[in-house]
């Protein structure tokens, strides 16, 4: 069974660090997946029930349905993520 990598981006419209991380992972050419929280609350309900917080951005790298998250702008931790999942 082959691993599929993901990297998942939570954030929202106006988020300068949203965007600083999305601008982080195009520049090294990451694909990545986006959710949008902009109005949603219920999707901050799930960010706190996963990882314990209510803000973006949340980046999350795994396969397979396991993830783990970066919440902080800290690229290294996202490199190392990736390198990981691989």
């Amino acid at each position: 069974m082959s691993e599929t990598k993901t990297i998942v981006v939570w954030s929202r419209t106006g988020c300068h660090h949203c965007d600083e991380i999305k601008a982080y992972l195009q520049a090294n050419k990451y694909a990545y997946e986006l959710v949008d929280i902009e109005g949603r609350d219920y999707l901050r309900d799930i960010l706190e029930l996963k990882y314990g917080v209510r803000y973006v951005p949340v980046v999350e790298i795994g396969a397979n349905g396991r993830f783990e998250a970066v919440l902080e702008k800290d690229y290294k931790r996202i490199e190392e993520l990736v390198e990981r999942n691989a």
